[in-house]
C-alpha cells in the first residue's frame, strides 16, 4: 500500500489497487477509496472562514455541505455494513466529522476488498446500483463544491495532490 501514515487518518494517498482481478466488490471498493482521496483533499486544512464560507445569502455554508457528506458516508456505512454501522445522531465539530467520515469510508473499502465472498446485492437495505448512482455520486459531487468553496474563500485545493494517480507529489 501506499502511505496512509499522515497521522491516524486514512487517504493521505489512496490505496494501491489489488491487482488479482476486478470483482464487484474491488471496483465498489476502488471507488470508495477515490471519494475518500478526493474528501480528504477537499476538506484538509480548512480554516474556519472556510467552514463558514456561503456563496450567497441562500446557499450552503461550506460545512454545511461537509455534514451532508459525512451523512452520505453513514448512509454508504449502514447500507453495506450488517453489523458495526455508524448510529451517531450527535452534531459533530468539524475536525471530528471529518475524521469519522474517512474511518466511514475505510471500513466499507476495507469490507468489500476483504470479502472473499461476492458481494452480495440484492442483500442490502437499498439496492447497491442505488448507493452508486446516489451517495457515492452524491459524495463525489459535494467534494468537488467543497473544492469550489475554499478557492472562492481564498484557500485553494493543495496543486501537489495528484487526482489521476491518488497520490501527493511531495
Amino acid at each position: 500500500m501506499m502511505a496512509q501514515t499522515n497521522g491516524e487518518l486514512p487517504y493521505y494517498e489512496i490505496p494501491e489497487y489489488h491487482e488479482a482481478s476486478y470483482t464487484a466488490n474491488s471496483v465498489a471498493a476502488r471507488m470508495i477509496d477515490g471519494l475518500g482521496f478526493r474528501y480528504y483533499w477537499a476538506t484538509e486544512s480548512l480554516r474556519d472562514e472556510d467552514l463558514n464560507f456561503k456563496p450567497s445569502e441562500t446557499g450552503r455554508a461550506t460545512i454545511e455541505t461537509i455534514a451532508h457528506i459525512y451523512g452520505l458516508s453513514k448512509f454508504i456505512r449502514n447500507s453495506v455494513l450488517s453489523d458495526n454501522k455508524d448510529t451517531n445522531k450527535s452534531e459533530l465539530a468539524f475536525e471530528v466529522m471529518r475524521k469519522q467520515t474517512l474511518l466511514n469510508l475505510k471500513v466499507v473499502s476495507e469490507v468489500l476488498y476483504n470479502t472473499d465472498v461476492p458481494f452480495q446485492l440484492e442483500n442490502t437495505e437499498v439496492p447497491f446500483w442505488n448507493i452508486i448512482s446516489g451517495p457515492i455520486s452524491d459524495a463525489l459531487w459535494h467534494c468537488g463544491q467543497v473544492v469550489l468553496l475554499r478557492r472562492s474563500s481564498g484557500n485553494p485545493f493543495n496543486s501537489k495532490v495528484n487526482l489521476f494517480s491518488g497520490s501527493v507529489d511531495e
